[in-house]
């Protein structure tokens, strides 16, 4: 009890990463009679796609969501005075896993020398690049091994963001949503407009107590 008392932020997480990998094993059907034999299963795509873009689809969708989900870690500390790093951490798997996960079904569908045809796959590829070592990193011996250097590594994060950005925005409009929120994140983290966030947070906290 105790120590999902502790740990039952990174573990949400987990649950909340795992789950939606779900729906990418239902769109495939191993067969091991024969040897091991993986196929995409026909028609399981949805709104005109096919199962392989479906695939596709909602992994680039998980992969973004979860990148943004962690440039709002410290927003949300700022607004709120909470902050977990393990929490975060997890995060930053999760966006690992899936960003991985997406381009691994591109190289499937693709083939890896189709990567460097358009300026969003090549932005999207970078961005790939990046979170790889951050996901490596992303453990407490690394903390204590790189000590200062692990939050200039993990500041690599925000480029990746944008080039996540930029991959999404040249391929579909919902780049904006997820814009929106890195962009009012940022604003939020102007020391001027933090400074005075926290600093009512702080004397509003004073008053109730």
């Amino acid at each position: 009890m105790k120590f999902l008392k502790g740990n039952y932020g990174w573990m949400l997480v987990a649950i909340l990463a795992i789950l939606p990998l779900f729906v990418i094993f239902s769109m495939v059907q191993i067969d091991v009679t024969n040897g091991l034999s993986i196929t995409l299963i026909e028609g399981a795509g949805s709104e005109g796609m096919t199962t392989l873009e479906m695939m596709y689809h909602v992994s680039g969708e998980f992969a973004i969501r979860w990148m943004t989900a962690v440039l709002t870690c410290t927003p949300f500390f700022i607004l709120f005075g909470i902050s977990n790093l393990f929490v975060r951490q997890a995060m930053g798997i999760a966006t690992a896993v899936w960003s991985l996960l997406h381009f691994v079904i591109f190289l499937f569908a693709e083939g890896f020398l189709e990567t460097f045809t358009q300026v969003n796959y090549v932005a999207g590829f970078v961005a790939v690049l990046i979170v790889i070592p951050l996901m490596i990193t992303s453990n407490r011996r690394s903390m204590k091994k790189l000590k200062s250097k692990w939050k200039k590594l993990q500041s690599f994060s925000y480029a990746a963001i944008f080039l996540s950005l930029l991959h999404v925005a040249l391929l579909d409009k919902t780049w904006v949503i997820y814009a929106v929120i890195v962009g009012i994140g940022f604003v939020i983290r102007i020391p001027y407009i933090k400074d005075r966030i926290i600093r009512f947070r702080k004397n509003r906290k004073a008053v109730t107590a």
